[in-house]
């Protein structure tokens, strides 16, 4: 899509209310956040003049009852749920039938807020996409290469987008702690190579914590990555349509950006803008540019990366569901352009409308 399409989804506003339904829970390792972004967008898109439904593909329509009552709950919790907690809401998971649902079908836009595992892997934006249901975000191809960081990375360098060398491995590997001290020296991360907001993600700093750490990472994925690790300072940009919002700089109080980090308040400083020299943040922008194209990316999505103490960047993955909770990277980008966020929310779904939805 052209810079003036999506100016024009940037710019516009409903007038007439539109049918949201928003997606938010699921059944993966990230549930907790996800009913975190879920429900401030759905108050968002309602403050913006939108008839909204929630839809938890876990257990189906939610009453608003139920919405205050999560509210009421408080945010994210600094452990996210157990495996065996979700497999059990993966029995009796609605996501095959999500296509039929009644609170699905009736919408002009599903917007899919939910993080991780079938939401963020392709398999929601399939169901939809043979249902002929518009929809936030990108499509299912687009979702799963920037899912699996494998893939991803590989697709990073082909498009001229720096990036940390890496090794693949797994549970019955029979990769050695001296072929990664060869390959890419210690510390390097471990982490699954299909999950997000760190989990599973460990820093190896000798050779003796490698394979507790692969260990870890294959319990939520087979695939395990080996990365790598890039000293320096952790950035991010927020990428809408085709346009590169302000970067921002995350500094975590502990030593990498981890679950905990992310979703407790007062865990982090994040800066929007990021205090970089005017030439540093264009070539950031630039960079979450060719990595969202080199992806096939659409509507919104958050380029994250490492800079070095010599300005060099390395792009470490592309997040096409970013959170939207409280203590949200993507909302703090569009605060520093001056957009609050109900008008953000209101924009991804004008955008989405152009995209999937015949135009306005």
């Amino acid at each position: 899509m052209g810079l003036r399409e999506t100016t024009r989804a940037m710019r516009f506003r409903y007038i007439v209310q539109v049918n949201v339904t928003v997606l938010l829970g699921g059944t993966s390792s990230e549930r907790d956040v996800s009913l975190a972004s879920g429900l401030r967008i759905a108050n968002a898109l309602r403050d913006a003049g939108h008839r909204v439904t929630c839809v938890d593909p876990a257990r189906g329509d939610m009453t608003r009852a139920e919405e205050d009552a999560l509210r009421a709950a408080g945010g994210v919790k600094r452990e996210p749920p157990t495996r065996e907690a979700l497999r059990a809401m993966s029995e009796t998971s609605f996501v095959t039938t999500l296509g039929a649902m009644p609170s699905v079908r009736s919408a002009d836009v599903v917007f899919i807020a939910l993080h991780g595992g079938d939401g963020e892997d392709g398999t929601v934006q399939a169901i939809l996409d043979l249902a002929r249901i518009p929809y936030t975000g990108s499509g299912h191809l687009a979702s799963a290469l920037a899912m699996d960081k494998d893939l991803s990375k590989r697709l990073f360098r082909a498009a001229g987008v720096p990036t940390a060398d890496w090794i693949m491995t797994g549970p019955d590997s029979a990769l050695s702690a001296s072929e990664v001290e060869k390959a890419l020296g210690f510390p390097v991360v471990v982490k699954p190579s299909k999950e997000g907001s760190t989990v599973g993600l460990s820093i190896v700093k000798e050779a003796g914590q490698l394979p507790g750490a692969i260990a870890e990472a294959a319990l939520y994925d087979a695939e395990v990555m080996v990365e790598q690790f890039v000293p320096g300072r952790e950035l991010t940009v927020g990428v809408l349509g085709d346009h590169a919002m302000p970067v921002g700089e995350i500094i975590p109080k502990h030593e990498i950006y981890d679950y905990e980090c992310k979703y407790t308040a007062g865990m982090a400083i994040e800066e929007f803008p990021a205090k970089l020299s005017a030439a540093l943040a264009a070539e950031a922008q630039r960079l979450s540019l060719l990595a969202f194209r080199a992806l096939k990316l659409d509507g919104c999505a958050r380029i994250d990366f490492r800079m070095t103490s010599g300005g060099e960047l390395f792009c470490l993955e592309a997040n096409t569901l970013p959170g939207m909770t409280a203590t949200s990277l993507i909302p703090q980008a569009a605060a520093a352009e001056g957009i609050d966020f109900s008008t953000f929310c209101d924009r991804i779904v004008a955008l989405a409308k152009l995209t999937r939805g015949g135009g306005q």
